[in-house]
């Protein structure tokens, strides 16, 4: 009961409002869970929420609850009325959630001292779910995106990742081992902005630092760069780390040290990487036999020779002049994915 003794129903209509938001936003991202990432244990977080949620919401909050006269049932932005992504959607719901629950926190004080606690409680659990919905959803649309774009350094490297984007490609890593720090940080901002735009991922390569100032979808780190633990540590738990192998070795070591996924490479010899012998199809077929995280197929693969690199059982292949230096970047692409699609 309240602690005051008047009989004011303000509080018990602004736990009972927010009592439905928060049922109702966790509702939706539990349908994503269970449906988009097909992820039973998130569902179940979402549910047992929605339970605990639902306990709180008594018959005595209800009653209190006057719609006709809401002021607030009128009010609306522009920005409710869109949802440009599942991205945008989740993270539109992922607030509501969290503006709710503290909401409950602290109304909640003056109805019952244990629902404040109650409520502070869930509110952490809900950054938890966050991170990890962020992450997964990520993960899967790694795992469904079968080209795998890294740049090369060119002047229009904005107009043709564009261009890809706009053939179908969901996956792009900028690269460039020359450039200046402020070239590197400026470029990566805006293909990050440009790939999220086309609801593609993007990665960042070596500089787990650049990554997290602009928002990357994770990095990609060479046998020389900096170890996973360290990479994690800056840019969080929720974003993609991939590792360049070259061998079994180097494979079986990156997936001990938590690699979201691998690289399996140059299967053929390339001008990217000089100083790397090529490593043939063979690495790739023991990619196939033995790597139980996501790999991708890398180096001097194009439309002549990528036929035989699926045949030798990638399912997801990295391409660099192919695209960079195609004559048409969307035609290109549309080329390689449709190969990729009959796979």
């Amino acid at each position: 009961m309240l602690k005051e003794t008047h009989n004011s129903l303000s509080i018990p209509r602004i736990l009972d409002a927010n009592l439905n938001r928060a049922r109702e936003g966790l509702r939706i991202i539990e349908e994503w869970c269970r449906f988009g990432l097909e992820n039973s244990q998130l569902a179940d977080n979402c549910k047992q929420m929605r339970q605990e949620i639902a306990r709180w919401h008594t018959s005595e909050l209800r009653i209190a609850r006057d719609t006709p006269n809401d002021p607030g049932t009128a009010l609306t932005h522009p920005q409710e009325e869109t949802r440009s992504s599942i991205d945008h959607l989740l993270q539109a719901n992922l607030c509501r959630i969290q503006e709710a629950l503290r909401v409950l926190e602290e109304y909640g004080k003056l109805y019952q001292p244990q629902m404040g606690i109650a409520f502070k409680n869930m509110r952490y659990q809900v950054y938890s779910l966050e991170s990890n919905l962020v992450k997964q959803t990520r993960y899967e649309k790694y795992k469904k995106s079968p080209l795998y774009l890294v740049t090369s350094p060119d002047d229009n490297i904005l107009s043709i990742v564009e261009a890809a984007l706009q053939g179908g490609l969901t996956l792009v890593q900028y690269r460039d081992k020359n450039s200046e720090d402020t070239i590197q940080l400026e470029i990566a901002q805006k293909l990050c902005q440009l790939c999220h735009k086309y609801d593609a991922l993007f990665i960042m390569n070596d500089r787990a630092d650049i990554a997290l100032s602009v928002n990357a979808d994770g990095v990609h780190l060479g046998q020389q760069d900096i170890s996973i633990a360290l990479a994690r540590q800056i840019v969080g738990p929720n974003r993609i780390i991939g590792r360049s192998t070259t061998n079994p070795q180097e494979m079986a070591k990156a997936i001990a040290e938590g690699a979201d996924y691998i690289g399996v490479g140059p299967v053929y010899a390339t001008p990217t990487k000089p100083d790397k012998p090529a490593v043939g199809l063979d690495y790739v077929n023991y990619a196939k036999e033995n790597s139980p995280i996501p790999w991708v197929a890398i180096g001097g693969i194009d439309l002549n020779n990528l036929n035989d690199v699926i045949s030798a059982g990638a399912q997801q292949v990295a391409v660099v002049r192919a695209i960079m230096k195609a004559d048409n970047p969307t035609k290109a692409t549309q080329e390689l994915l449709a190969k990729l699609s009959l796979k």
